[in-house]
């Protein structure tokens, strides 16, 4: 691949805005603090739906009729110049999300940084257009290469790998097929829309595959930066009206997506010491059902229902299975 392409490739990865997520650097391990589940909490002391009293780790923003029931359950602080947070002192406005579940906390801090107009701005404009962008995203150039095969294997990339080419998003649609507790799953019908249990699924394999075959801090960069493209006001939460009333694409939709993307990650971290996956991991059609196979179950308990297995015969595992090789190590072809 050309160098100009290559940088081309990862300026759409970046989604024109460069994003500092604040990891253990800047807040207490965010892994191992203490906190008070939703699901465990004392009705009478807390204003809970009893919707929202067995969440368990992952979320579905279908579940959700407005904007405060979703701050009812997660907790969302903004931070603006020089605000002081603890253990933290950010010099951006930063928008800061926790949400407990079952004793374990996860935080997503996004801090703002480059805008779509700069990306924009490098693409069509001169050298010292690019170079600007270059020299204000040190993470974006050092991790090129890894961010050039995680854009590989989200995308259905049939001009390298052949008609019918799988991405992630293919992934967490055959674990939609696979629910086989329908009258618990569906009981909600907004749940079966793009925006239920799809768009939860797609956020968490994603981010879970992303952590486990490159790293965390590579998942949270691309998942941060996915959501920072489409709603800048999520650093500042200056919504209008109609941003905070539109349930499928507003904040609701995107705040969940942020949490969930963690859980994705921790899900990727465990899935990776159980299954020791590493640089040189071969993916056999075997590995990668197993693997999937867990992420269902995590489903299973997250969602509470229920889940046919995948097989390592399935086209979708064999084909899958293959890419994953051909990005990961070059070794295999997908056509």
């Amino acid at each position: 691949m050309s160098t100009g392409r290559l940088f081309i490739l990862f300026l759409f990865i970046s989604l024109g805005s460069y994003l500092v997520s604040c990891n253990n650097s800047e807040l207490p391990d965010k892994k191992k603090c203490d906190c008070i589940s939703s699901e465990k909490r004392d009705s009478s002391a807390y204003a809970i739906d009893s919707t929202f009293k067995f969440i368990q780790g992952a979320l579905l923003a279908t579940r959700f009729k407005s904007f405060e029931e979703l701050k009812s359950v997660i907790k969302i602080e903004y931070f603006t110049d020089s605000s002081k947070a603890k253990n933290a002192n950010y010099k951006n406005p930063t928008v800061r999300i926790t949400h407990c579940s079952n004793g374990f906390e996860v935080i997503n801090v996004v801090e703002s940084g480059l805008s779509q107009g700069d990306m924009s701005k490098a693409k069509k404009g001169n050298i010292w257009d690019r170079l600007h962008f270059l020299f204000n995203s040190p993470y974006a150039v050092t991790n090129r290469v890894e961010l050039n095969k995680a854009y590989l294997l989200s995308r259905r990339m049939t001009e390298l790998f052949g008609e019918g080419d799988p991405a992630f998003y293919d992934l967490a649609q055959n674990a939609m097929k696979n629910i086989n507790t329908h009258d618990l799953a569906f009981m909600n019908l907004r749940d079966s829309s793009e925006k239920g249990y799809l768009n939860s699924f797609n956020h968490i394999t994603s981010q879970a595959f992303i952590t486990s075959c490159f790293s965390e801090q590579l998942a949270d960069f691309i998942g941060d930066s996915h959501e920072r493209y489409f709603h800048p006001e999520l650093i500042t939460g200056n919504f209008s009206a109609d941003q905070t009333n539109d349930l499928d694409n507003g904040p609701v939709d995107n705040y969940v997506d942020l949490i969930n993307n963690e859980w994705g990650q921790e899900l990727g971290k465990v899935l990776r010491k159980k299954f020791n996956i590493n640089d040189s991991t071969q993916w056999t059609p075997e590995l990668l059902a197993n693997y999937l196979n867990e992420i269902q179950s995590y489903y299973s308990w997250a969602f509470q229902i229920g889940f046919n297995p995948v097989s390592n015969e399935d086209e979708l595992v064999i084909r899958f299975s293959n890419k994953l090789n051909s990005v990961l190590l070059g070794s295999t072809e997908s056509k």
